[in-house]
């Protein structure tokens, strides 16, 4: 076990390109990951990192010694995976990440269906309003939408997400209700600013002919969070265009109301992003399978569709 657990440090070092974020990826710090691989080194006599302040590179050797060990030892994984199984069913520790408020409404009401089939697994569930790199982070799964996808990473697709207008019962009280998206331009509204791009999103809607028009509220606030925004429309501040995973929870109690039935915009997919291995460890595959199987469900698609 001493040499499998050398040549662990190895691989992970060698896949995420540092000691400590291979360090993350164990459980371990930094300074163990590299005692490891310098008693590998010692234990095989070659050199199988060039080392500097700045930079941490594999060697010709260390290549070499990489396409070597790769299969084998993700072959190695799924057999200890599999005959851990308690009683031939799934089990350890499953690391998911999805941002938060998703997570809350959508993910945790499931869970319970989820560990009454598979006790055997324990979640450890990561809410985070980031993109995370599945490969140096050590995630099993990411769940969430405009995730890009990176070598070694495949995304399946759970539902489409569409952009509705929203607004509170008492800001639209003694306002006629808009009849076209371009009549959003006499409202307030509460903008989006993009995370990544820093630029304020507009939104273009289309009806179920074929229609489409700008909507563009006239700018009261900006948010990057549409959890915030659908909190800041229900205080009456203006319209907010939200993602349908936001908005459906406020629309169902009442809080919030639909302005231009029937007009949308497509936001994307949301999926689930997990690494390309040959074999998942059984944990992840069942987990995918639930979560997969749960958004074919008329109920939750429902809360997603803005058609």
């Amino acid at each position: 076990m001493e040499a499998l657990n050398l040549l662990e440090s190895f691989i992970q070092t060698a896949e995420t390109g540092s000691f400590s974020a291979a360090a993350r990826r164990l459980g371990l710090t930094p300074a163990a990951i590299s005692k490891n691989v310098g008693r590998l080194e010692t234990h095989l006599g070659v050199r199988l990192f060039q080392r500097s302040t700045r930079r941490l590179t594999l060697t010709l050797g260390g290549e070499q010694f990489l396409r070597q060990v790769s299969e084998p030892y993700a072959a190695l994984q799924a057999a200890f995976a599999s005959v851990a199984q308690d009683e031939g069913r799934p089990a350890g520790v499953l690391k998911v990440s999805m941002a938060v408020a998703f997570g809350r409404e959508y993910l945790v009401p499931l869970l319970g269906e989820f560990l009454a089939r598979y006790p055997a697994i324990v979640p450890d569930w990561r809410f985070e309003n980031r993109t995370v790199d599945l490969i140096a982070d050590g995630i099993d799964v990411a769940i969430g939408g405009g995730i890009e996808l990176t070598e070694g990473v495949v995304a399946r697709e759970l539902a489409r997400v569409h952009v509705v207008a929203t607004a509170s019962p008492a800001y639209l009280k003694g306002r006629a209700l808009p009849r076209h998206p371009s009549e959003l331009a006499s409202f307030d509204g509460i903008a989006r600013r993009s995370s990544s791009s820093g630029r304020v999103r507009t939104w273009t809607l289309r009806n179920q002919i074929g229609e489409q028009a700008l909507a563009e509220p006239r700018m009261r606030a900006i948010f990057d969070d549409p959890e915030a925004m659908a909190h800041a429309a229900m205080q009456g501040l203006g319209v907010a265009l939200l993602p349908m995973p936001h908005a459906a929870p406020w629309l169902q109690r009442g809080a919030l109301v639909r302005l231009l039935p029937g007009w949308c915009a497509d936001n994307g997919p949301i999926a689930l992003y997990y690494p390309n291995r040959r074999q998942l460890p059984p944990r992840t595959r069942v987990f995918i399978e639930f979560i997969v199987e749960a958004f074919q469900r008329p109920e939750l698609l429902l809360r997603f569709d803005g058609r």
